[in-house]
């Protein structure tokens, strides 16, 4: 009974010490994002899974927690950049739909149009990540496959935004 207790105990422990030890720098995408920006044609897309991918040469990193892991840390970079990227976006959407009202135009509102936008993505973003794990019908696998897809669908998203910000919205 007590062996069973303490395998219990160290099951629960393994994720929070699994995390301590990732090896995971998010300035491998700043570092990818800002070159990119330089370039006369930008290829910021092949920034995307940089970091994961550095994360999981790491020996925790090869696990299948630990790919999960690494695949989270890096989604959670790029949900703070979209997040950002909305906000500012938003706040010039209302900006033109004041100055656009104030002119007497007819013109359609954008905070609307993006406000739904972003909530239609987020729907096909879970759907389209739970099918991806779905395909490894249960399979160990699933969980780093719907992470990865997560990552790249976020990473995505936050780089059409910002599309629309680097043309000065």
């Amino acid at each position: 009974m007590l062996k069973y207790m303490v395998l219990s105990l160290a099951t629960l422990t393994l994720p929070a010490m699994a995390q301590e030890n990732l090896q995971f720098d998010a300035a491998v995408l700043e570092t990818c994002l800002d070159k990119a920006g330089q370039d006369e044609k930008p290829d910021r897309e092949s920034c995307i899974g940089l970091a994961s991918d550095q994360c999981m040469e790491s020996d925790i990193g090869q696990t299948t927690m630990g790919m999960s892991l690494c695949l989270d840390r890096e989604r959670e970079v790029w949900d703070a950049k979209l997040n950002e990227s909305y906000q500012t976006l938003m706040a010039y959407a209302v900006s033109n739909d004041v100055d656009m009202e104030e002119l007497g135009s007819a013109a359609e509102k954008q905070v609307p149009f993006l406000q739904k936008m972003q909530r239609n993505w987020i729907s096909y973003r879970d759907a389209a990540c739970q099918f991806e794990r779905s395909q490894w019908g249960g399979g160990t696998g699933g969980g780093p496959s719907e992470m990865h897809c997560l990552m790249v669908l976020t990473a995505r998203q936050y780089l059409w935004l910002q599309q629309y910000l680097n043309e000065g919205a």
